[in-house]
């Protein structure tokens, strides 16, 4: 299903996918160029938006948690993909511990961890699932959320290992299961809890690539860099893929503290991106969105169309953006340019997620709202998942087609997701704390 664009896809974006395709062998020598230089992360997902006049990517996952919601067709391409990366961290691993959330009451998320191990086997790996989560302390068996079995087992540290011990549960008969290499799908926003600190095993994706110590300024800050490499090979905008951004830090909602920094900062923003739509001869109001600078779930975000919105919140807004995922206490937030999304599908509001493993897009999916608007955060309860429907891999656009063909659109949101996957890679590089 190829989602209705709502607005004619014209000007500014109709051009840029148009440049893409007649560059596409110059970008992909670009990329290629680019994976010399920096190591991509093992998987990550990238939540675009579609403005008819702008595709820019809103937030960039490097714990992806939505495996189960990738079209079955494509898993050739997860599997291939799986292959390389764990050649790449551990050429001769043979058995993977993957180690979850703590949320083991979401039976959809338990599909994602059923479906991420799958690709894994069949990528040739011996996997297991193992829990952190202090109520895991006997091997378990969940249920996801179509009725799947999802066995998780109590993880073991011994000396500077995890290791799962055998039970009747695994059908194991070579002993303890000691592997070569973790896969997190933990964010670690709750920090970084001491039975991962400083393992002989490859740990994957690293620890700071978490909550506990990421930042999304830090993401969007590597991403300008990018965009405007990127925009020059291109000779664009490098606005037509690049959301402007800004910072606030020492906020607290409750005490109201830092409101005036947060309210000047829309403003600035605003003002900027007045200007763009008026270069772009755009009708529609510049909006921006606030968020917590760490953290994900769509939790902590408000759209914003005028420093007043920030200035006296009411008591119910003020607790929605105080805290976030674990608990969390909200000090920091980036406010971003906001992003129009003009694609619906049956009438709901739409946005891609494309999903990648190492520099491989590996597919996706459209995140979907019935009752969330085209200026809104749509990862918010209710929202819904609809695979995207390649006709081919996206990595292979049409180029003798239109622009908007379906292929060529997925080639576009591919193209913007690996800038983002890109800039992931010059993140964790640059804020590695072992580094020299």
């Amino acid at each position: 299903m190829v989602p209705h664009l709502t607005t004619a896809l014209i000007g500014p974006l109709l051009d840029l996918e148009k440049r893409m395709l007649v560059a596409m062998p110059k970008i992909e020598h670009w990329f290629r160029s680019q994976w010399l230089e920096y190591s991509s992360p093992f998987y990550a997902s990238v939540d675009l938006r579609n403005a008819g006049f702008k595709l820019a990517p809103v937030d960039t996952n490097l714990f992806p948690g939505g495996f189960n919601n990738l079209n079955p067709e494509f898993l050739s391409l997860s599997i291939q993909a799986a292959m390389v990366a764990v050649e790449k961290i551990c050429p001769e691993a043979h058995r993977l511990l993957i180690i979850p959330e703590n949320h083991t009451r979401n039976t959809y998320y338990l599909g994602n961890v059923l479906a991420l191990a799958n690709v894994m086997r069949q990528a040739g790996l011996d996997v297991r699932v193992g829990s952190i989560a202090p109520e895991i302390t006997v091997p378990t068996i969940l249920q996801t959320h179509d009725g799947q079995d999802l066995l998780l087992e109590p993880v073991v540290r011994k000396g500077n290992r995890l290791v799962l011990e055998n039970s009747a549960l695994c059908n194991s008969k070579t002993g303890e299961f000691d592997s070569c290499a973790i896969l997190l799908n933990n964010d670690l926003s709750g920090g970084v809890p001491e039975i991962l600190k400083n393992l002989e095993q490859n740990l994957i994706p690293p620890l700071h690539a978490g909550w506990a110590t990421r930042r999304k300024s830090q993401h969007f800050s590597a991403y300008n860099r990018v965009a405007d490499e990127f925009a020059q090979l291109l000779e664009i905008d490098p606005w037509l893929i690049n959301p402007y951004f800004a910072t606030c830090c020492q906020v607290d909602f409750n005490a109201r503290e830092g409101e005036e920094c947060l309210s000047l900062k829309v403003d600035e923003l605003l003002m900027k991106i007045r200007t763009k739509y008026a270069q772009y001869g755009i009708t529609q109001d510049p909006f921006v969105i606030v968020k917590a600078d760490a953290g994900t779930y769509g939790m902590g975000i408000m759209t914003v169309k005028s420093p007043d919105d920030v200035r006296n919140l009411n008591r119910k807004t003020r607790n929605k953006m105080s805290v976030v995922k674990e608990g969390l206490q909200v000090s920091e937030v980036i406010i971003q340019e906001g992003v129009y999304t003009f694609e619906s599908i049956d009438e709901a509001i739409a946005e891609p997620v494309v999903y990648m493993m190492d520099h491989f897009v590996i597919g996706g999916f459209y995140r979907v709202h019935t009752s969330r608007g085209i200026d809104e955060n749509l990862n918010a309860p209710g929202m819904q998942f609809v695979p995207l429907a390649f006709d081919k891999p996206c990595s292979t656009p049409d180029c003798a087609g239109e622009p908007d063909a379906a292929p060529n659109r997925f080639y576009a949101y591919g193209v913007v997701a690996r800038l983002a996957l890109l800039a992931a890679a010059i993140e964790l590089q640059e804020q590695d704390p072992n580094q020299t």
